[in-house]
């Protein structure tokens, strides 16, 4: 099987060699799945991160969609998060098996992403993003071993510790302000739902049995307000080209938007945008990933452009 370069370099550098041979197994997981699921997979699709996705077929001729992971937490709570939807304003999951990271989803027809919406007409793509937001908030299973908002915000501790106390390369100020906001808002939230906690433009699908649908949950506990975080330094890498007067004029429209559709105060989800953009800077400062320079820039943008 052969399989992208970056594709295995990025499971080796996650999960060194427990990542390389989860690579070499790949191939005759494949071959079982299609055997014990009477399933044909097809080659994968292009744009290959972080999990093995490919087209596939059941015997019937269904299109769906074979999905593979380095088994993790982060995956098996997408699928636990998957079970909890149950189609509802998400892909449906048809089957999986948790512990080996391996699922079978619809197939969603035509499943263009939301990107070139945004690109056309931001205003239209954010209010479609709104109304898939207000179909996939629920109450929380009352058993469950999803993180919550608090867990992710551990971020901070972590990036204090790295520097000492200290902020290294990330501006004090901005960080003194998202710590700050972060732990107003956590202590002020409203009544907690089961967040997709990473719906931005490329997890948003067009699809046939709703108009769009999203994918890739990633599963997080909290108040409604803090999802909106992940559409607003989305969609990458487009964003990160717009000029600083250009972004803050987006990022209003976006946050006027939002919080007439979602009836959520303008600052409170100005205020959670903040400080998941500095959380998502760190974040891709620990995987040693190079975004996390334009990510701060984004930041500073939302921290000194659209409050108002």
């Amino acid at each position: 099987m052969r399989l992208p370069t970056e594709f295995r370099q990025r499971q080796v550098a996650l999960f060194e060699a427990e990542g390389a041979a989860w690579l070499q197994q790949l191939p005759h997981c494949i071959a079982d799945i299609e055997q014990r699921w009477s399933v044909r997979i097809q080659p994968p699709f292009t744009n290959l991160s972080y999990n093995y996705v490919a087209p596939a077929r059941l015997s019937d001729g269904t299109a769906v969609v074979f999905k593979a992971g380095f088994p993790r937490p982060e995956l098996h709570r997408e699928i636990e998060a998957l079970r909890f939807y149950d189609g509802r304003g998400m892909v449906r999951l048809l089957r999986a098996e948790t512990e080996r990271g391996i699922m079978l989803l619809e197939r969603l027809q035509p499943g263009t992403p939301l990107i070139p919406q945004a690109l056309r007409d931001d205003e239209a793509a954010t209010r479609q993003a709104a109304q898939v937001m207000q179909q996939l908030w629920r109450s929380a299973p009352t058993d469950h071993d999803f993180p919550t908002v608090a867990d992710w915000g551990r971020g901070f501790v972590r990036l204090r510790a790295e520097f000492n106390g200290r902020t290294g390369p990330f501006p004090a100020k901005l960080v003194d302000t998202a710590e700050q906001l972060f732990a107003d808002l956590l202590a002020s939230s409203a009544p907690p739902v089961l967040l997709h906690g990473d719906l931005h433009h490329d997890n948003i699908l067009q699809a046939a049995r709703q108009p769009w649908l999203a994918i890739d949950p990633k599963g997080v506990i909290g108040e409604p307000a803090y999802e909106v975080g992940a559409l607003l330094r989305n969609p990458s890498p487009h964003i990160f080209r717009e000029s600083p007067a250009s972004l803050r004029r987006l990022q209003a429209r976006r946050l006027d938007i939002l919080a007439e559709i979602l009836d959520i105060e303008r600052q409170r989800l100005w205020g959670w945008s903040l400080a998941q953009a500095v959380l998502s800077a760190w974040w891709s400062y620990e995987d040693g990933e190079p975004g996390w320079k334009p990510m701060l820039s984004l930041a500073a943008e939302l921290r000194s452009g659209v409050v108002a």
